[in-house]
């Protein structure tokens, strides 16, 4: 009897049609010989249907944490088509196999499209984060980082990948990352900009702290936006009050990311502050304070006091 790949397999041959969604649920967790049969049938399938497959599949693997199409997303990595590409590496977002380096660190220095090159730089910087962490062995973390910057630094790489370079690059703890960060916020890009407060945040030096909270009133709203995410990144409880107006502020993302950055905060003023937005009648800004005062309890609390408050709203 044939298996549920096979026939899979042999459908998108014959029909080049999107099949089912719970069909491509076969394409999770296979082993080397289902992925040699997926490898025989997937470039000859019509490069419009390897797009929806592929999407497809990161929509999936995003909802359902269990499934594991990596195989899937690996051979997306060396598709003709840069679209399939792009997804292949946003698929594999999760994946910490440092054998993913080499492999992404050749997209960023040769594919030919900047938007494959610029997915592969945000890519690699989960593995400079699990470097600096000590969770993954010298080599890749070392591999990852000099790749990422030699794409920063070469003069004539599209801007994008380079911003996409620099926001990974930022979990370094090193100088020459520093002053990579301190160009860009001399630039005078606003998208540059943006990316440079984005890596402030993410650098965790609150050595970037005055830069971080002038950037809170700056007229674009995605200025302000990663700022105030900064702002939370670096635990700067100088920033609460300029925070509090933000939670009001007329771009809504702004204002959820005021809330959360709160969160990050603490401090018995923030909880006040988030206190008073779970009472509001919006009921997104409600939500994403009432998660934030959830996050600020775990981080900054007594857990007690949270499963107390949790036990009393449900008996309400």
């Amino acid at each position: 009897m044939r298996c549920s790949l096979d026939v899979l397999l042999d459908g998108l041959r014959e029909s080049a049609e999107m099949p089912s969604q719970a069909s491509l649920y076969h394409l999770s967790g296979l082993e080397a010989g289902s992925v040699a049969r997926v490898r025989a049938v997937w470039p000859g399938l019509p490069v419009e249907l390897r797009k929806q497959l592929i999407a497809r599949l990161v929509e999936l693997a995003e909802a359902d944490f269990e499934v594991d199409f990596g195989a899937i997303f690996r051979l997306g990595l060396a598709d003709e088509d840069a679209e399939v590409r792009v997804a292949a590496v946003e698929g594999l977002w999760e994946d910490e196999d440092v054998r993913l380096v080499p492999l992404l660190a050749a997209a960023l220095r040769e594919d030919g499209t900047p938007a494959v090159r610029a997915a592969a730089a945000t890519s690699l910087g989960r593995f400079v984060l699990l470097g600096e962490l000590e969770k993954i062995r010298p080599e890749p973390h070392a591999k990852a980082y000099e790749a990422l910057l030699a794409a920063c630094q070469d003069t004539a790489e599209h801007p994008e990948v380079q911003r996409r370079a620099l926001e990974s690059l930022a979990y370094a703890d090193k100088e020459a990352v520093a002053e990579l960060i301190r160009e860009a916020y001399a630039a005078p890009d606003e998208k540059v900009r943006i990316s440079a407060i984005f890596a402030m945040g993410r650098s965790a030096d609150t050595r970037w702290a005055r830069q971080v909270c002038q950037e809170l009133s700056s007229p674009n709203p995605e200025l302000r936006y990663e700022a105030t995410r900064a702002c939370g990144e670096l635990q700067l409880s100088e920033a609460v009050a300029e925070l509090e107006e933000l939670a009001d502020d007329a771009d809504p993302e702004v204002q959820e990311a005021a809330l959360w950055a709160l969160g990050q905060i603490g401090g018995e003023k923030a909880r006040k502050i988030l206190e008073r937005f779970c009472r509001t009648k919006d009921e997104a800004t409600r939500t994403a304070a009432e998660a934030a005062l959830d996050e600020l309890e775990f981080m900054h609390g007594h857990l007690s006091d949270l499963f107390t408050r949790l036990i009393k709203e449900s008996d309400g």
